[in-house]
């Protein structure tokens, strides 16, 4: 008896700094849910009200731990960013990751292709530590622009 809880003490202080590290990240799910509550923003209120709602990080809908949104235009043209409000109003369609991806253009052809949503891989600063980390996002086109959230991989 005494062995057995010895163990359960030691897999729980063996699990609790992974535990608590994925508690401090966003899930898949989570960005996508997020897409879609700004869809249904844009939807509902407009692109203007939907772009100061983005880029405003007090709005606790759309800025949740490293989850934050990001809304471009077709043309590469960054309308509001969750993380980095410096960004917006810039064309960013020759925007390259560490590798080389032209991931702005490469989530424009997600967004203008069948079925006009999926996932893109990419390296991003990550505002929480400010470091260059993998990074997945969900993208969805909204009218004639497209929204995506994303995770940090690890």
């Amino acid at each position: 008896m005494l062995r057995n809880i010895f163990r359960l003490f030691a897999a729980l202080f063996i699990l609790t700094p992974f535990l608590s590290h994925a508690s401090e990240y966003g899930t898949k799910q989570e960005a996508v849910d997020m897409v879609k509550r700004v869809v249904e923003r844009f939807d509902r209120d407009g692109g203007e009200k939907t772009f100061a709602a983005v880029t405003d990080q007090s709005t606790p809908e759309f800025h949740d731990r490293d989850l934050y949104p990001f809304i471009y235009d077709l043309n590469g043209v960054n309308v509001a960013h969750g993380a980095r409000p410096a960004l917006v109003g810039k064309n960013l369609l020759k925007l390259k990751d560490q590798d080389g991806k032209y991931l702005i253009q490469e989530m424009i052809d997600i967004a203008k292709g069948e079925p006009g949503h999926g996932w893109v891989d990419y390296k991003w600063p990550n505002p929480l530590n400010n470091r260059i980390e993998d990074k997945s996002s969900y993208i969805e086109r909204m009218g004639d622009y497209f929204v995506g959230v994303g995770v940090y991989r690890f």
